[in-house]
This record gives C-alpha cells, structure tokens and sequence, in this order.
C-alpha cells in the first residue's frame, strides 16, 4: 500500500463588524458556532475505484500448434482459445507472457529450439481480450534482431503494448504504463534470466531486458512516482520444477523491498505457488513464482496445466492522500487440451473431459493445495 500526501487548505470566515447606523430593513447576523467549528468548511467524502488485473502464463506455439491452426489463407487460432475469452475480457487489464516471437511467415516459421510464430498469435491475444504481453524471455533472441523488430511492429499494428524487449533506445525509455477509465494507472516491467546463451548483438541490450538487481531498482523507482501500481514481470526458474529455486525467493524478496505491488513469473513451463512478500517498508507484495503454460504444444501432464489469477486492485481517496490495495487473488485452472497433437484448445477446468483426463478431480485437489500452500486465501474458481 501506498499513500500519497494531500495538503488541504482550510479557508477560515473573518467576520468584521461594521460601526455606524443601520436602516430598519437592515437585518444583523449573529455568529452562533461554537469554539473550534470550522463555517462554510464542506465535509470531505471518501472515494473508492476498483479494477482487476488478469494474467495467464506461457504461450509458446510449437509448430504442432501451427500446423493444426493453419488455414487456407493464413492462421486461425480462435477456436483453441474461444472457451476462455470471457475469462480474459471481463477484467480490466490482462496480461500474458508471449513466449516466442511473432516475426511472421516472411522470416520462415520455427519451432523448438528456435522459435519464429505466425503473426495471427498475436492477432488472437487481441481478440480474446489481452492488453498487454511480456516479451522478455529465453526465447527472444532465438532468430535474431530482425525477427524481434517483425514482431514488435506487429504487435504495434496491432496497438497492444509490449515490454520486456524493445526496437531501440526511445523505445526502451518509453514507459509501458496503463491508465484505466477508473483513474488507476498500472506500469509494467520485464526481465528474463538469460536468452539460451545467445548474445545480445553490441550496444543493442534494449532488444531484451536481462535480470539486473540494479536496473532493476532503477526502474522501478522511476515509475512507481508515475504509477498507482508497479507490475514486474520475472522470466525465472528451473524448467518443469514446480516449487521456486533460491535464486527466485531472492529476486522476489529484493523487488518486494524496492516497493513493487505485484510479480508475475514463468518460464518452469509449470505451476508455482502463490506468496504475500513483505518489503522492508512493510509493504505487501503479491507474487506467483510461475503461472505456468496457458497455450503450447508441450506434451507432459503438468506442462499442460495452467491457470488464469486475478487479482482485485482498489484505490481509496480521502483528504489525507490516496491508498492502493491489492487483494482477494482468484485463480482458475485451465488445461491444453489435444487429441493425438490436432485440435489444440485451452478449457476452463471445469469444461475438461474426464474421458480425456480420467483424474481430473484428483489433479485439481493436488493442484489447490499446491498453488495455496503459501496463501490459503487464494480462491480457487472451479
């Protein structure tokens, strides 16, 4: 939480007492109020404007996932994520992790190790409700600095903002922050712990943003005097791991004493616990250490689990300042479902085929309990 200052001014009423006669028609005020009573003051009333912040996880599109989308004049991804569109749009802010680029067919597409994806990813994202992804990840240098500019002019035709990896120096410097209609502003920032050892081309670091406890101090510093809320996105973790490494709690406890509101992490391709960090100011800081996949070709059981998390955000004005409070986290679990690697399609839990998952209910305790473990207030939306 944070308060900002307010200074009210009181405007005080001098009366002043006139000498000399007074007509009949003259009528005398008498001051009735008492010691210490403020006339004319206007009470002050006390505003609420509340909002919700949605984010799923990976969306890392092998070509399996492609090849099943394609259509005769293009991609079609809509219907592998039609069944979870009005889990994204209802909230006020959505964000995702946008595990590969969308550089587009004219680049050539690819798949793992090195991805390149069609553009209509990123076209689907927007047409299911996203506002904002992350693009800092291990993948993002995987087919070099002209497949990143593709994508990011994509997702700029597309007037969706990015952040994690940038087109050149402005860019960078130009911060990813939404302004809601209720007056509550979000900033974003992004980071990956490394891009699979590829090097970033000289004096071009702004095509990915690399963990750095410094930089990231400096940033967040500069737009929480910008922001009601600071959102860090962490590209971390050990792959198919489903509890944080020490590495993680430390980056986590650093950007929760910097004065971050929230973090949202990938990258394990699995589900990690959710968490309350307290700062060294007392702050409380929201963080799921890995949202998981949302959308990919991966195969294993766990690899196909992953959630949508919402979180409510409240902003409370009075005349002492202003307050921010994010609280009542939820979570759904969703499953990428496929039959033989056709017919990709992202569910809701509570639309999975048990034909299809025949432990569906056994899962879903074992995933409660897991994801709450660290927070038994988060609310589990079935």
């Amino acid at each position: 939480m944070r308060g900002q200052k307010v200074l009210v001014s009181l405007l005080l009423n001098v009366f002043i007492v006139l000498g000399g006669c007074s007509s009949p028609e003259q009528e005398i005020e008498t001051d009735t109020s008492e010691p210490g009573d403020i006339v004319g003051q206007e009470e002050q009333e006390e505003s609420k404007q509340e909002i919700t912040l949605t984010a799923v996880g990976d969306i890392l599109i092998h070509d399996r996932v492609y090849d099943d989308a394609k259509v005769a004049d293009g991609y079609d991804f809509y219907p592998m994520l039609e069944r979870v569109e009005r889990y994204l749009k209802v909230s006020t802010v959505t964000f995702a992790n946008q595990e590969t680029m969308i550089g587009g067919e004219e680049f050539g597409l690819s798949s793992y190790p090195a991805f390149n994806s069609p553009v209509e990813v990123g076209e689907v994202l927007k047409e299911v409700g996203v506002d904002i992804v992350s693009t800092a990840n291990n993948h993002t240098l995987d087919r070099g600095e002209d497949v990143i500019q593709s994508a990011l002019q994509h997702w700029d035709e597309l007037e969706m903002m990015y952040v994690g990896s940038y087109k050149d120096e402005t860019d960078k410097d130009t911060r990813r922050i939404i302004e809601t209609e209720e007056g509550i502003s979000l900033g974003f920032l992004a980071y990956t712990y490394g891009t699979n050892g590829i090097p970033i081309p000289e004096g071009k670091d702004f095509l990915v943003n690399l963990i750095d406890k410094k930089q990231i101090t400096s940033e967040i510093e500069e737009i929480k005097e910008e922001v009601d809320v600071v959102i860090v996105s962490m590209h971390f973790g050990d792959e198919d791991v489903q509890m944080p490494n020490d590495e993680q709690e430390d980056l986590v406890r650093h950007i929760a004493d910097e004065g971050a509101d929230i973090i949202l992490g990938h990258h394990p391709h699995v589900l990690q616990p959710t968490e309350w960090i307290e700062g060294e100011d007392g702050n409380e800081t929201f963080v799921i250490y890995s949202l998981g996949n949302f959308f990919s070709g991966q195969r294993e059981l766990y690899q196909k689990i992953g959630g949508i998390l919402t979180l409510t955000i409240t902003k409370t004005e009075d005349e002492s300042g202003s307050m921010i409070d994010v609280h009542s986290p939820q979570f759904m679990l969703t499953y990428n479902a496929d039959q033989n690697e056709v017919n990709y399609i992202v569910l809701p839990w509570s639309e999975v085929n048990e034909a299809d998952l025949p432990d569906k209910a056994v899962i879903y305790d074992e995933m409660h309990e897991h994801m709450t473990q660290w927070m038994p207030e988060l609310e589990f939306i079935e």
